[in-house]
């Protein structure tokens, strides 16, 4: 049996060089064209700009509290995950899943739980939003012990709707 044909990379601002950034920002793309355009309207998965992601994530990468890892393949990245302080007033959580995105090509693969294992604190309860039009990826969220608290609300960038899912740490 042979092991991934993929490696995890934590980015911070010493690791992140330029190169890694643009892929970065290109599989964020790619990742929201892929599984997004049954959700998001054409026009607006069209607007997106490689140049002001990287930018993006750039200035992410520089904040306080972050953690970001990304899986990277042959020779492009093919999926990042990232997590900080939670940004709800008040926060469900104190930690939040703020992204979670894998190329279409390795759904299934295992991209995605190593990048879980990769960012999560089992003993942190973390917060997240998923398109509530999104049961796969509300499947595999319960999978990692995140289960709905009732919160809605609308995606700042689409204005879909939203739920939260938050995981309770191991340590209660």
């Amino acid at each position: 049996m042979t092991g991934p044909t993929w490696r995890l990379v934590p980015l911070t601002p010493a690791t992140a060089t330029r190169e890694l950034i643009s892929g970065l920002a290109e599989c964020h793309i790619a990742s929201w064209r892929e599984s997004h355009r049954d959700l998001v309207p054409a026009h607006v998965l069209a607007a997106f700009d490689l140049d002001r992601r990287a930018e993006q994530w750039e200035r992410r990468l520089s904040g306080p509290g972050s953690t970001v890892a990304a899986v990277i393949g042959t020779a492009t990245v093919i999926g990042f995950a990232d997590t900080g302080p939670a940004r709800d007033d008040p926060p469900a959580a104190p930690v939040e899943l703020r992204a979670l995105y894998v190329r279409a090509a390795f759904h299934g693969a295992g991209v995605a739980h190593d990048l879980i294992r990769a960012v999560l604190d089992p003993h942190t309860d973390t917060s997240l939003w998923v398109f509530e039009e999104n049961p796969r990826a509300q499947t595999f969220y319960r999978k990692y012990e995140f289960e709905f608290d009732g919160a809605r609300g609308v995606e700042d960038f689409t204005l879909a709707p939203q739920v939260r899912m938050v995981r309770l740490s191991s340590s209660r």
